[in-house]
C-alpha cells in the first residue's frame, strides 16, 4: 500500500503548480494533504474532478484561508472522525482519522509555535492531548500517522541546528514531545530505515534561496505503531517536487497483510 502526504500551503495555489500531475503519477492508495486553506464551499467542480477516482474527506478551519486537512483514499474507510474530540483543538481543521479493517490512518497538521514562540504553551497542550488520542487508538489496532508535525526531531533533521536551537520547530520542548510520542509505541518510518542519512529535508524557507541550497528541515513524517514496523517497505522524500514550501513524503507498507 502506497501512502503519500503533502503540506500544499494552499491547495488552490498548488493546483496551478503541478499538483495534479504529481497526484496522478504517484497513484497513491491514500493521499493526505495539510494546509488546504479552503472552506467546503470553495471545493468546485474542477477540484472535484482531480479526485474523482477517490473517496474524499475534508476538515476545514473555522477561520477562512487557514489550516485545513484532506484525505483522498481509493478504499472507503469504515469510519471517519474529524478532530480529536476536544473543542479547543478542533476549530482549526487539523486532524482527520480514517478507520480501516486493520489500521487507523491519522492525517495531522500540528500547530506552529510561531515567531517569538507565542504559541508554544498551546502547542505543548496540543502535543499531550494528541499523543493521548493516538495511544487510545493504538490500543484497538495499529495507527499510521502522517502530516506536517512542525518539528525537526534531531539535529540531523535540519541543516543548521545550532543557529535554530530556540526557533519554532526546534525548541527543546517540541523535540521532547516528539521523543515522548515515539517512546509511547510509535516509529518514525524514515529514520527507522535511514537512521544516519543526512541532508534529507521536507521544508525550506522561501527566503535566502534556502531550497536551492538545500538548507531545509525535515518536519513532515509518516509515523507508525511499533507493532507494524516490520511492515515498512520504503519511506520516501520527494524533494524534487515543487509547488509548495514543503515537498511530499511517502511510505510503502505491507499493511494489507496485518
Amino acid at each position: 500500500m502506497k501512502l503519500v502526504s503533502w503540506n500544499v500551503n494552499g491547495l488552490r495555489a498548488v493546483i496551478n503548480k503541478g499538483f495534479e500531475k504529481f497526484f496522478k503519477e504517484i497513484n497513491a492508495d491514500i493521499f493526505c494533504i495539510q494546509e488546504t486553506k479552503m472552506q467546503e464551499e470553495q471545493i468546485d467542480e474542477s477540484i472535484k474532478q482531480i479526485f474523482k477516482e477517490y473517496n474524499s474527506y475534508w476538515n476545514s478551519a473555522e477561520k477562512k484561508g487557514y489550516s485545513g486537512t484532506a484525505i483522498f483514499t481509493k478504499k472507503k474507510p469504515n469510519k471517519v472522525t474529524y478532530g480529536i474530540g476536544i473543542e479547543e483543538h478542533d476549530k482549526e481543521g487539523r486532524v482527520i482519522t480514517l478507520e480501516f479493517d486493520n489500521f487507523y490512518l491519522v492525517d495531522c497538521y500540528t500547530p506552529n509555535s510561531k515567531r517569538e514562540l507565542e504559541r508554544l504553551e498551546y502547542r505543548m497542550i496540543w502535543e499531550d492531548e494528541f499523543r493521548k488520542y493516538l495511544i487510545e487508538l493504538n490500543k484497538t489496532k495499529p495507527v499510521v500517522i502522517c502530516g506536517d508535525l512542525n518539528v525537526a526531531h534531531k539535529e540531523i533533521d535540519l541543516k543548521n541546528p545550532k543557529t535554530n536551537r530556540r526557533n519554532a520547530g526546534f525548541t527543546d520542548e517540541e523535540r521532547e514531545k516528539m521523543t515522548k510520542l515515539l517512546d509511547s509505541g510509535f516509529v518514525d518510518t524514515f529514520r527507522y530505515l535511514y537512521p544516519e542519512k543526512t541532508d534529507m529535508y521536507t521544508w525550506w524557507s522561501y527566503m535566502f534561496k534556502a531550497r536551492e541550497k538545500n538548507a531545509g528541515w525535515r518536519i513532515d513524517y509518516f509515523i507508525v505503531s511499533e507493532s507494524i514496523k516490520d511492515k515498512i517497505k520504503e519511506s520516501y522524500i520527494y524533494s524534487s517536487i515543487m509547488g509548495s514550501d514543503h515537498c511530499p513524503v511517502g511510505v510503502d507498507l505491507n499493511i494489507d497483510s496485518i
